[in-house]
């Protein structure tokens, strides 16, 4: 595999951060360019995180003494010096949109955390082991923005890849209505503990959108490509609360399902020890081995325990029992900036470069 050199737009907040982490001696990319909002640029990387470093490990040497430059004012120059781009800018939705079909439209891959192209309906949003398959429509997208190497994908809300991942090995037994309680770290908000000190000793239960997206983006994830756009799937039917909880990192989801066709509890965690995706097949640099964990532990999986599974990139399920009212509940987990935001970008990034899709 050759090296792609890599640009990432809003390089200076948590989840730009997380990238510039995950680009540090990644064996096919390159971290080339870093772009952020005008007060940030000129300065150096080092220069423009000072004080608001939220990663564990130190800024990775390669990124230090590269210069920031203007996410908006310098996109001609950005496109010119890299093969794509991931993006993570904090901006309005519509100022999004317009900025990452410029960017394609200069032949410049979109590789995106944001959600706003997660409604244009020829955008593929793919997680690698569930609908890698939607990559396709990228060809109807290029047409229409006139385009040979440009286009944009993203990827699903954060909350998502703690739950689907545990639903989509089970959809052959006919799932029928599911509801589900998320229960969300406050990196997944960009803040930390010293940043948002109301959030110590509290739960808030509302995160603006964030039920809309839990209840609607699967239904894409699990739809189709058809005609030049993605049909989403008809069902199955979901609810959703999300609850913003105490925790640095890691989404955590209580699930509810029921079916058409129920399986045994051992049907189900044999199709959850025995999946595997595209991104496995593949042995993608940063696919996790063994996608879904199952613990039989009935105090697992737990948020700070269990996050990091597979270099944070695995989801963990657990409390797997008969429920009164639908069919089965369990416990799903993932860490929300790696598997749930920059490194499910990356596995998708990983995925389109294997494609060919970046050449």
């Amino acid at each position: 595999m050759k090296k792609y050199k890599v640009g990432i737009i809003g390089g200076t907040g948590m989840v730009g951060q997380r990238f510039v982490t995950l680009m540090e001696d990644h064996p096919w990319f390159q971290l080339t360019a870093i772009a952020a909002s005008p007060r940030s640029a000129g300065k150096t990387y080092e220069q423009a995180v000072s004080g608001r470093w939220a990663m564990k490990t130190p800024i990775p040497q390669q990124a230090k003494d590269l210069v920031v430059l203007d996410a908006s004012a310098d996109v001609e120059k950005i496109a010119g010096m890299v093969d794509f781009v991931f993006c993570a800018v904090d901006m309005k939705k519509e100022e999004i949109r317009a900025l990452e079909e410029r960017y394609a439209r200069l032949e410049c891959p979109i590789v995106s955390n944001n959600s706003a192209h997660r409604w244009t309906d020829d955008v593929p949003m793919v997680v690698p082991e569930i609908n890698p398959d939607h990559l396709e429509i990228i060809e109807a997208q290029r047409r229409r923005l006139g385009t040979k190497r440009g286009f944009i994908a993203v990827k699903s809300n954060c909350s998502l890849q703690s739950y689907v991942p545990a639903l989509h090995p089970l959809k052959k037994y006919g799932l029928d209505r599911i509801l589900v309680c998320t229960y969300q770290a406050i990196s997944g908000a960009g803040k930390t503990f010293q940043r948002w000190p109301e959030m110590v000793d509290n739960c808030i239960p509302y995160i603006g959108g964030e039920e809309e997206k839990s209840e609607q983006e699967p239904l894409k994830l699990w739809g189709r490509v058809e005609d030049g756009v993605i049909v989403n799937a008809a069902g199955p039917s979901i609810t959703a609360q999300c609850l913003r909880v105490p925790a640095s990192n890691g989404h955590m989801a209580a699930v509810f399902a029921r079916f058409r066709n129920k399986p045994s509890l051992d049907e189900i965690k044999a199709a959850w020890a025995g999946f595997q995706g595209r991104a496995q097949e593949l042995a993608l640099p940063s696919a996790p081995k063994q996608f879904l964990h199952y613990f039989e532990e009935p105090d697992r999986p737990q948020t700070r325990l269990d996050r990091n599974l597979e270099h944070g990139m695995a989801v963990s399920v657990g409390r797997l029992r008969p429920d009164t009212q639908y069919d089965y509940k369990f416990v799903c987990l993932s860490h929300n900036t790696l598997r749930g935001a920059a490194g499910g970008a990356l596995l998708m990034a990983e995925l389109l470069a294997a494609k060919g899709y970046f050449d």
